[in-house]
């Protein structure tokens, strides 16, 4: 296998690796009960921060999302836009990766911007101007605090656990 594939089956794999964590991550903030109150604190938000160190976070995201969202029984509108939330922070976040204390900052955003209009018009959720607090706390605590914490947890370590080249 040439260079090339092998770059391509790595990101693959690291795309799948990010993906399967994040549902693990998603269903155990469930089974804590922290993700269903009025700040939610997903603890797979913390990885948003991944395409900082490598693309192939991106989809891996959007997928782990997608998944979270109907394995746990979310709306369809909360399924659609949940997830194209996540996949639109993961995006800039990968634009954004030459500043890393810019890399959570994207999906806290994408999140408090759309989330709201997901739970109120999937769950009736009201007052809207109190999911946009709500949401932003929750993605501060979880993208801004815990996933910085997972970013210089991983810097230290970053060449062995996203070489870019072999």
């Amino acid at each position: 296998m040439n260079n090339k594939n092998t770059t391509k089956v790595l990101r693959l794999v690291q795309a799948a690796m990010v993906a399967a964590l994040y549902i693990v991550l998603t269903f155990i903030a469930n089974e804590l009960g922290l993700a269903s109150q009025a700040i939610q604190v997903r603890f797979s938000e913390a990885l948003t921060i991944l395409p900082y160190f490598t693309p192939a976070a991106v989809p891996g995201l959007f997928i782990g999302c997608l998944l979270s969202n109907i394995l746990t029984g979310c709306a369809l509108p909360d399924i659609i836009f949940g997830s194209l939330a996540t996949l639109i922070g993961a995006i800039f976040t990968y634009k954004l990766r030459k500043f890393k204390w810019l890399a959570p900052v994207p999906p806290i955003i994408a999140n408090a911007v759309i989330v709201p209009f997901v739970l109120l018009y999937a769950y009736g959720i009201r007052p809207l101007w109190f999911s946009f607090i709500t949401v932003t706390i929750g993605e501060i605590i979880s993208c801004g605090v815990l996933g910085m914490l997972f970013l210089f947890a991983l810097e230290k370590r970053r060449d062995k656990i996203f070489p870019t080249s072999f």
